[in-house]
């Protein structure tokens, strides 16, 4: 079989650090171009791996011949450049949020459902080796329903992971539209619903700036949510975990209780009521420090090569999305909001 032809729109720290060389890894992949509006980011990729640097994505569209494309752009584009694509008959691996809203997102649904590609969110999360043992074991059901629950995701920011640091487009309101929501809250809203196999139907946000300058991007959010099985928990984004990053969740269940990725080396932990304690050492989860594979890009290439949808879909990306425009709509108008 021929080489999957794969272009990648945005040549920041996303692209650089996990989609280009997670696809130059991937034996089925032949990278053929980059856009990227600062053309010395794009011709440095194109030198590195091979292709064509462009500054323009419609450009790109209009003279490669491709099967996909990862969309790498700051989050006011996710929506333009992954309908484009979809619309050139090319299947998309989108980065999250997947849109600023939910009208967008639908539009993006629907750009792939009528040109019959594939659309990706990268969820990362859910392909984790310790997500993936948690919800074995709670699928087990060993430890029963699970009750409450919190889950956390903090950094200090994206001072130090963006290329831009303290420029970057993630603390401009206009391109980003949302700060640690976005970056990191997202995340978390679709971890929770993959693992408990549940949706969340109850959202109070608390989001604000706390601590970053001369911006007004959130960098810190606590929300609690109800799911639709009755259980209640937290979630958490932090944009100022200067000294420690979070990454962690933790599942009371009625059997005992789930740790995963709260303490170094033991990936997951189970405490059982009767007095048992397991200890999983599953592999780890990727951080900004320390690149491991993200599994996204194999994920994404593996659902074109043997034409599979992919399980973290559109559809998927907008329900995770719409937990946390529920969380920002709480913020704005002090009251629960129902999803």
């Amino acid at each position: 079989m021929s080489k999957i032809k794969v272009a990648v729109f945005g040549c920041g720290a996303i692209a650089q650090r996990r989609h280009i060389p997670e696809y130059a890894a991937n034996g089925d992949v032949e990278l053929v171009a980059f856009a990227d509006p600062v053309k010395e980011r794009a011709e440095e990729m194109a030198a590195q791996y091979g292709g064509t640097a462009y500054t323009d994505y419609e450009e790109l569209l209009k003279n490669e011949k491709l099967d996909a494309v990862s969309v790498c752009s700051p989050n006011y584009l996710h929506a333009p450049m992954s309908i484009a694509a979809a619309n050139a008959g090319l299947h998309v691996l989108v980065e999250k949020p997947m849109a600023v809203n939910a009208e967008e997102g639908q539009q993006m649904i629907e750009a792939a459902a009528k040109n019959q590609v594939y659309l990706m969110v990268g969820h990362n999360q859910r392909l984790m080796p310790p997500h993936v043992k948690a919800k074995e074991i709670l699928e087990s059901g060993r430890l029963g329903r699970v009750l409450t629950f919190r889950t956390s995701f903090g950094h200090p920011g994206p001072e130090s992971w963006s290329l831009d640091g303290r420029d970057s487009w993630f603390f401009r309101k206009e391109e980003a539209l949302m700060g640690a929501m976005g970056d990191l809250g997202v995340h978390k809203s679709d971890f929770i619903r993959y693992l408990l196999n549940d949706e969340v139907v109850e959202v109070a946000g608390f989001i604000s700036t706390i601590d970053k300058k001369d911006t007004d991007v959130d960098d810190n959010a606590t929300c609690i949510v109800r799911m639709k099985s009755g259980a209640i928990g937290t979630l958490m984004a932090s944009w100022t975990h200067y000294k420690g990053g979070d990454n962690g969740t933790v599942l009371w269940c009625e059997h005992g209780v789930i740790k995963i990725g709260t303490v170094q080396g033991d990936e997951v932990i189970v405490e059982l009521t009767n007095g048992t304690v397991e200890t999983y050492k599953v592999g780890e989860m990727a951080t900004n420090e320390k690149q491991v594979p993200s599994g996204v890009i194999d994920e994404f290439v593996r659902c074109i090569v043997t034409q599979t949808p992919p399980s973290i879909s559109g559809e998927e990306g907008l329900r995770s999305l719409n937990v946390i425009l529920g969380a920002f709509k709480s913020q704005e108008t002090g009251s629960i909001v129902k999803l």
